[in-house]
């Protein structure tokens, strides 16, 4: 009865008001009487079953259960462990109590019987550990509803369930015995574990200390690996919820049992071509359970790192790349979703892993004689799949490959040779016999077909993983030339100027067809633009080589003022032209970074150019930008619903003019490295516009007079010196006019520390501005504290007022309570009096008393009414000035009535 008393003040009410006087409080009320009271055996189970299908069909039973039925039913389980029949209807009963019906839901406030009987039952350590000691029972029913009700409270309170489950000595440790029951039994309990380790640590490790690793590996291999069922699937959770956080729990699998059994269960057995549903959420839990010992622990596990790298070695040791290749390369009968997982555990498995880098470089796929790089398998896929999603995962073990890897990019780029005209022009199925470079520069040249441009585009992101950072692979790609379209023109063109044909020609689709088109366009020019940026960036020649043709200046200043392009177009095209700026060695008239600062100035404008890199900063997909691709731990339903995902399942999710092929073109390295790249951009714009030419210097030998030259043409000389320099003087006094024109146009609102260095009218404005600003601010200030003194002036005075108020109030209460006193010192001597003459004198004054009291007490009033009013006007005043009236009169009173309290004392004595 202590159960119901403790929940008494909550539940009792519920119930009170809401189902009191109903025919199920009664009826329920009279099955528990006849099980707790009942003299026949019969009659009892009869009332046990009743109750029991009143409470698993009606929420009106679980709440009138809930009120008056867990004594009677704990009972059961206690004092009744012989009698199997009445202990399996007492936990159906439970479960049934803890099971929420399927009706359609009420308000948000109305009460949940399901939630208040687990809090009910979980509430008490005890009837966890009664719980757990009926799994030690020998009937199979009472073990499995055991199970049952404790999986039904862990989904309704696991934080409670989980405490109470390790204060109990052994308690882990009789469900891990339930694992080597019967399979009913034991899937009941591996769903249960499964529940429990989610994010308890500590019943991981005792988990783990029980011998999860190998009950787990055993049950799989019973069920079949990866063409087993659910319970397949419900082992690999729950391996992944040991190893997800713990670098101690990895390692003791790795150095137990090894990587051998999981890695069993990725082999592909009997008909490969078969995946059903079961299988394919099978392997993306092992692909979960691989990417988990790769990542090697929680990021503030100090050993991470070390784990790490001994996972991935290991890993690859035990021929991991052979079973990843044949998922993601090799069978394409497998479904999208778990091609792309096994790519990315390439990609993660060979970053940062020089052995790693070097196994993949080597590896060979098919078989003999026609065996072929990995590589060159993995680039094929990438240009030929109709699944953006395979392609970012391609694309991503690419750039981890190549990445803080300048020997395995001078190998890629080593074998970037042009293939004879005939072949060029070949069909993409005839690529089998081609290198990884040829293969790649056949499909960045097929663009010439206006339906491949994407298939540019892909090549072109896989090139700039190639050249990244390598300016001997920039210098190398520089080099290739394709053959000319035209025999007229008779010089090969340059692969680079190709690259901005291509992205012009993207433009050109995007206008003739926009809505067929636009997503891919969407994608297709940034790709293009990052690989531009990417090879001209700290490369003089490739920057001369993109200017050596003037249209495409003229193009990139277009991109950039054109509207109908995205944000992200406009930035990079601005970044682009920024290069051009920076990495600019050329003394050509029209080349040079001055005509090119000479053009953005004329053509775009400095303050709209400098707009460019703010809008592209500010846009989602630079400020969402990601160091990784972050991945959600994988359960039932994520991992049926990854499933069921096929090409293009994922893209709907981005609706707002965003392709998720973006996102891997803006990653974390390459939004970091626009922003240390426009940093250096500003600066040398201002550079630009803040000194002279270099054709200006003036040389002192100049100035000389030469030998055996007459006076004339020393003076001729000079004096053509002379107007050479004014004009370079013009030029730079029209080129610093026209910047403080735009920079005073916005009023210095986008301007940076390094656009401060521009000297002029533009520094002189924005002082101004600012001194004006300064002093309305100050004007402010003034005008505010004056009125902040004013007020506290007022409030300091209402205060005073209180105070007084107070004190006034006070007096009235003492008197009015002297008043009190001396009545009923009055009445009593009237009393002490008994006489008949006596009598009447006391009558007579009496009366005379009470007239006075009365006119006193009114007088009182009067003066209370008065002082109250007075009381009100100060409390509205002082809420206005922001006092808290409660706080000021906060004690008054007290004292008055504590004086009450002592007369009422009194006379109830007397």
């Amino acid at each position: 009865m202590d159960l119901v008393a403790k929940y008494q003040g909550v539940v009792g009410r519920v119930f009170r008001n809401e189902n009191s006087g109903s025919s199920e409080d009664s009826y329920v009320e009279r099955l528990l009487d006849r099980i707790s009271n009942g003299v026949l055996a019969e009659d009892r189970r009869a009332a046990m079953l009743e109750l029991q299908s009143v409470v698993s069909e009606s929420r009106a039973g679980q709440m009138a259960f809930g009120a008056m039925g867990f004594p009677v039913i704990l009972s059961v389980l206690k004092e009744e462990r012989d009698d199997f029949e009445m202990v399996r209807g007492a936990l159906e009963t439970l479960v049934g109590a803890l099971s929420p019906i399927g009706h359609a839901k009420g308000p948000a406030n109305e009460v949940q019987p399901t939630l208040m009987n687990s809090d009910l039952l979980s509430r008490e350590v005890d009837n966890i550990s009664l719980l757990l000691s009926l799994l030690s029972e020998e009937d199979f029913y009472v073990r499995y509803y055991t199970l049952q009700l404790l999986t039904a409270l862990l989904t309704n309170s696991p934080q409670r369930l989980q405490e109470a489950i390790l204060s109990i000595p052994r308690g882990i440790t009789r469900l891990m015995d339930m694992l080597m029951e019967r399979e009913v039994i034991r899937n009941e309990a591996l769903l249960l574990l499964t529940y429990l380790t989610r994010e308890a640590e500590e019943i991981q490790k005792i988990v783990v200390f029980e011998g999860a690793f190998e009950k787990i590996f055993s049950i799989i291999k019973e069920e079949g690996g990866s063409e087993g069922g659910v319970v397949v699937q419900d082992c690999l959770e729950l391996l992944n919820n040991l190893l997800r956080n713990s670098a101690s729990n990895q390692v003791l699998l790795r150095e137990t049992m090894g990587f051998d059994q999981l890695l069993s269960v990725l082999k592909l057995r009997g008909t490969t071509y078969k995946f059903t549903q079961e299988k394919t959420i099978n392997l993306l839990s092992v692909l979960e359970t691989i990417n988990l010992l790769i990542i090697g622990g929680p990021e503030t596990d100090p050993g991470r790192d070390s784990n790490k790298l001994t996972n991935k070695t290991v890993l690859v040791q035990k021929k991991v790349l052979d079973h990843l290749f044949m998922l993601g390369v090799e069978s394409q009968w497998a479904p999208v979703p778990v091609r792309c997982a096994a790519l990315h555990c390439i990609g993660d498995l060979i970053a940062n892993h020089p052995k790693n880098l070097e196994e993949l470089a080597s590896k060979r796929l098919g078989e003999e004689p026609d065996l072929e790089p990995a590589l060159n398998s993995v680039l094929r896929i990438l240009l030929r799949t109709s699944s953006k999603q395979e392609f970012m995962a391609a694309d991503y073990l690419f750039k981890n490959f190549c990445q803080q890897n300048p020997d395995g990019q001078t190998m890629l780029a080593s074998t970037l040779i042009l293939q004879p005209q005939s072949m060029i022009h070949a069909p993409v199925e005839e690529d089998i016999n081609m290198s990884f470079g040829s293969m790649l520069l056949h499909g960045l040249t097929t663009g010439e077909n206006e339906g491949d441009v994407e298939t540019c585009s892909r090549a072109a992101s896989v090139l700039s993983h190639v050249i990244k950072g390598n300016n001997q692979c920039k210098e190398k790609v520089l080099q290739i030339e394709l053959e000319a379209p035209t025999p007229i023109l008779g010089r090969a063109e340059p692969l680079l100027h190709r690259m901005v044909k291509y992205l012009a020609l993207a433009s050109s689709m995007k206008s003739k067809d926009g809505k067929s088109s636009t997503s891919e366009n969407v994608f297709v020019q940034p790709i293009i633009l990052k690989l531009l940026i990417i090879w001209l960036s700290d490369c003089p020649n490739a920057v001369q080589c993109f200017l050596d043709s003037r249209p495409h200046l003229t193009y990139l200043l277009e991109l950039v003022s054109n509207p109908t392009t995205t944000v992200s177009v406009r930035g990079l095209a601005a970044v682009l032209l920024g290069e051009c700026v920076i990495y600019n060695k050329s003394n050509a008239s029209g080349r040079d970074a001055y005509s090119i600062v000479d053009a953005i100035s004329q053509k775009v404008g400095l303050t709209s150019y400098f707009l460019k890199f703010d809008e592209m900063q500010k846009s989602s997909l630079f400020t969402s930008a990601k160091p990784f691709l972050p991945r959600k731990s994988l359960t039932r339903s994520s991992a049926a619903s990854m499933a069921e995902i096929e090409d293009g399942a994922n893209e709907s999710s981005d609706q707002k003019n965003e392709h998720p092929m973006l996102a891997s073109v803006f990653d974390s390295p390459f939004v970091y490295f626009l922003k240390r790249l426009e940093a250096d951009i500003r600066e040398k714009m201002v550079e630009a516009y803040s000194s002279p030419k270099s054709q200006v210097t003036v040389v002192p030998a100049e100035l000389e007079q030469r030998s055996g030259e007459n006076d004339v043409d020393y003076i001729k000389r000079l004096k053509t010196f002379v107007e050479k320099q004014c004009h370079e003087i013009q030029d730079l006094l029209s080129r610093n006019a026209t910047l403080a024109e735009d920079l005073a146009r916005t009023g210095g609102n986008n301007s940076s520390p390094l656009e401060r260095k521009v000297s002029g009218g533009s520094d002189r404005v924005q002082l101004e501005t600012l001194r004006r600003d300064l002093q309305e601010a100050s004007q402010r200030i003034e005008t505010l504290k004056a009125d902040k003194a004013k007020a506290e002036s007022e409030a300091a005075t209402y205060k005073n007022l209180a105070g007084k108020t107070e004190s006034d109030l006070k007096s009235l209460s003492d008197a009015y309570n002297s008043l009190e006193q001396a009545n009923f010192r009055l009445e009593k001597e009237v009393e002490a009096l008994k006489s008949g003459d006596i009598e009447a004198l006391k009558e007579e004054a009496r009366e005379e008393a009470l007239k006075e009291s009365e006119a006193e007490l009114s007088d009182l009033l009067v003066c209370l009414g008065q002082e109250q009013s007075k009381v009100e006007k100060l409390s509205t005043r002082l809420r206005e000035l922001g006092e808290d009236v409660d706080t000021l009169l906060e004690g008054i009173g007290d004292d008055a009535g504590a004086d009450d309290a002592d007369e009422d004392e009194e006379e109830e004595e007397d």
